[in-house]
C-alpha cells in the first residue's frame, strides 16, 4: 500500500489483518491522491489538511519527494487543536499527533513511514512492516504484476487488499502463483462527533479523538470482514 498521512481507519484494519504489510516507497507520487493530505472535522464538515511539499517533477517517486522547507508544524498542530480541542480524547491523543507532526525529517516517505509506525504502536498493531524498494523483485513491474512479484518474494500464501481494489486484481492470476486473493471490507462504524451529523471516512485522527483508544483498537482488530 502507498503510505498516507494519518490515513482512515480501514488502512489500519488492513495492517492488522495481515502478517506482513508492504509500504510502497518506490512508486510515483500522485498529486491528487491522499499521500500527504487527509480530512478532519471542522464545524461539522470535512476539511482537508496537508503536508506542503517542495516543488518537484510529478514523475518523482514518493521516496524522492521532500517536505517544503517552510513547513511550520505549529500551524498544522493549531489546525488539529482548533478542530478537536473539545473532543473527549483530545488530551490523550494530541501528544501522539504532536510527536508525529514535529518529527524532524525532510524526506516525505521517511516522515510518513514514521507516522504510520508510531500510530501502529499506539493502536497495538504488531504487524511486520516492510518497504517495497527493499524487496528482491523487478522494480520495473507495475500494478498487479508488481504485487504478485512482491507476494512471491515474501513467500505469501494470501494477499489482502482493501475492498476498493476489487476491480484491479484477478483471482485467476493470483491462483496461478498459488496465492489466495482476499479483500477487506470494513463494517460500518458511526460515533458521536460533537452535535453534528456523522461525517464518515475522515482521518484516523478523528476516530481517535472521539473514541477511547480501547474502542479503536477493538475496531481495528475485528471491525471488518475478509471476502
Amino acid at each position: 500500500m502507498q503510505p498516507y498521512f494519518f490515513p482512515y481507519l480501514g488502512y489500519f484494519q488492513l495492517m492488522a489483518a495481515v502478517d506482513v504489510f508492504i509500504v510502497y516507497d518506490n512508486i510515483q507520487y500522485t498529486k491528487k491522491g491522499w499521500i500527504n493530505r487527509n480530512r478532519l472535522l471542522r464545524n461539522g464538515e470535512a476539511a482537508v489538511f496537508s503536508l506542503p511539499l517542495q516543488n518537484a517533477s510529478d514523475f518523482l517517486q514518493i521516496r524522492e519527494r521532500s517536505i517544503a522547507a517552510d513547513f511550520k508544524p505549529e500551524k498544522l498542530l493549531n489546525k488539529f487543536a482548533g478542530a478537536y480541542r473539545h473532543a473527549p480524547s483530545f488530551a490523550s491523543v494530541f501528544p501522539l499527533i504532536e510527536e508525529i507532526v514535529r518529527y524532524e525529517e525532510g524526506n516525505l516517505f521517511r516522515f510518513l513511514y514514521h507516522s504510520i509506525r508510531r500510530t501502529c504502536e499506539y493502536l497495538d498493531i504488531r504487524t511486520q512492516l516492510r518497504i517495497s524498494s527493499e524487496m528482491d523483485v523487478d522494480h520495473g513491474l507495475t500494478k498487479q504484476e508488481k504485487v504478485l512479484a512482491i507476494c512471491r518474494a515474501a513467500g505469501a500464501a494470501t494477499y489482502v487488499n482493501s475492498i476498493g481494489g476489487v476491480e484491479l486484481y484477478s483471482s485467476a492470476e493470483f491462483r496461478k502463483w498459488d496465492v489466495e486473493l482476499k479483500f477487506l471490507r470494513s463494517a460500518p462504524f458511526e460515533y458521536g462527533q460533537f452535535d453534528h451529523d456523522f461525517t464518515p471516512l475522515l482521518s484516523i485522527v478523528d476516530v481517535l479523538m472521539f473514541n477511547p483508544v480501547e474502542t479503536v483498537r477493538a475496531r481495528v482488530s475485528s471491525g471488518y470482514e475478509l471476502i
